[in-house]
């Protein structure tokens, strides 16, 4: 970031805040879970391989709380994990941002 000049920084802020908006409400924080189970009975498939499955679960942890576990069906998963995808997006131009005010600020320049 010190090898550009302030101008640049400027217009890269901006383009990152324009890349922010795409975004749009197509946002899940959390993680996506792939679990198999076995169903305990007798003979069954799942006694000798991975388990019934796979199914899917969003786990979002909250302070002070025990992590929410909530069932996604299957034709749900791609587009929870585009949803997670864009959180971790959005956490990385945020912090492409927040690199650039800090920039600025320790040149005394205005942002």
């Amino acid at each position: 970031m010190k090898d550009h000049t302030s101008s640049y920084l400027r217009k890269k802020r901006k383009r990152l805040f324009q890349r922010l908006v795409v975004l749009d409400t197509a946002l899940l924080r959390g993680s996506l879970i792939e679990t198999y189970k076995r169903c305990g009975k007798p003979g069954c498939k799942c006694m000798t391989g991975r388990g019934h499955g796979p199914k899917y679960y969003l786990s979002v942890s909250f302070p002070g709380r025990k992590p929410e576990m909530i069932y996604i069906p299957a034709a749900l998963k791609d587009k929870v994990q585009a949803y997670l995808d864009n959180h971790h997006n959005m956490k990385a131009i945020l912090e492409d941002i927040f690199e650039i005010n800090r920039e600025l600020i320790s040149r005394r320049d205005t942002f």
